[in-house]
């Protein structure tokens, strides 16, 4: 008697897990953020022009503050932000030259204090101070005649720098640059970085070598003068 065979059942083989890195599962990481040293810095003529564009901002204190504040309050509403026609151009063109003239007139401007302590101002001449608004006669009349206070060369050159700075400040502005050169070619544009900063740079070295000793219109007094 034959005895029966038994068939083995056939294994299925298992299948292992793939252990596979994907590139999907790991988030990209930018290795310019990761390394500062790898960033872009701005250039060394960069740099230089960011000082120097400063260096003309700086100078804007050195403006009449009544003058100044008016620039900034009456330039967006003369320009229309920049979007300016033949109407509105001629007009800023006049504001312009009457704070031009404002700068100008206030370089020969002083200011005194009387035994009271008021104060008064007063426009410098070839032979004193002439005083606006000083009631009393004799103080008046005192300053009029102060040599110290005549008018000098300095006035003058104080006078045509202050319009210069003015007019540096002036090119800066995006809104008188966009009234009067709306769309500026490549040689325009150059003029427009160029010169005010020269004009700054000049205009610096003249107000530190050759100081004003006035306290006119618009100037801070000086406690104690």
């Amino acid at each position: 008697m034959s005895t029966p065979t038994i068939r083995s059942r056939p294994t299925v083989p298992t299948k292992e897990p793939s252990i596979k890195a994907s590139d999907s599962a790991t988030p990209n990481v930018d290795q310019d953020a990761l390394n500062p040293s790898l960033q872009r810095q701005p250039s060394k003529q960069q740099r230089a022009t960011q000082s120097l564009t400063s260096t003309v901002a700086n100078l804007a204190n050195l403006l009449p503050t009544g003058t100044l504040l008016a620039f900034q309050l009456l330039m967006p509403v003369f320009t229309q932000n920049g979007s300016c026609d033949s109407a509105t151009r001629a007009m800023t063109l006049v504001l312009l030259a009457l704070l031009a003239l404002s700068c100008f007139l206030a370089s020969f401007t002083d200011s005194v204090k009387n035994s009271d302590g008021q104060v008064y101002y007063g426009l410098a001449t070839s032979k004193g101070l002439w005083l606006f608004d000083c009631p009393d006669l004799t103080f008046k009349a005192s300053a009029a005649a102060d040599v110290n206070k005549k008018r000098e060369f300095r006035d003058w050159l104080h006078a045509v720098v202050s319009v210069l700075v003015f007019g540096a400040v002036a090119l800066r502005d995006k809104n008188v640059v966009q009234c009067f050169y709306p769309t500026p070619g490549k040689e325009t544009q150059e003029v427009l970085n160029i010169v005010p900063i020269g004009i700054g740079i000049i205009c610096s070295l003249l107000f530190t070598v050759i100081p004003t000793t006035r306290h006119g219109i618009g100037y801070p007094v000086t406690p104690g003068k």
